[in-house]
């Protein structure tokens, strides 16, 4: 139980949700670069493996959205398309004309 005036820790997004251990094996340099930068952000290497693992799942998922939409909306008429459906509405409008 809390007290009065006391603050309990912080929970993190990783305190919430269970984990899996795995082994991955990475360039020596690149190792070097993450253990460097988890102790100046003062967080676990996992943790930065964790968020950039987050960070490219999001990349690829927006990636994916954009390439559905560019397919659903890549057949636009072409300029060959265009000509013929301006033709097209011009004779139906002189088919219609007087009949309204």
């Amino acid at each position: 139980m809390v007290g009065a005036g006391v603050v309990p820790a912080r929970e993190t997004e990783r305190d919430l949700m269970p984990s899996v251990k795995t082994a991955i094996s990475i360039e020596e340099p690149l190792y070097r670069e993450l253990d460097n930068l988890a102790k100046e952000m003062k967080i676990s290497r996992s943790r930065i493996f964790s968020r950039a693992a987050q960070e490219y799942i999001q990349h690829c998922k927006s990636r994916k959205l954009l390439n559905d939409l560019n397919e659903a909306y890549g057949d636009l008429p072409d300029a060959e398309e265009e000509t013929l459906k301006a033709r097209m509405r011009s004779r139906h409008r002189k088919l219609v004309k007087n009949q309204w």
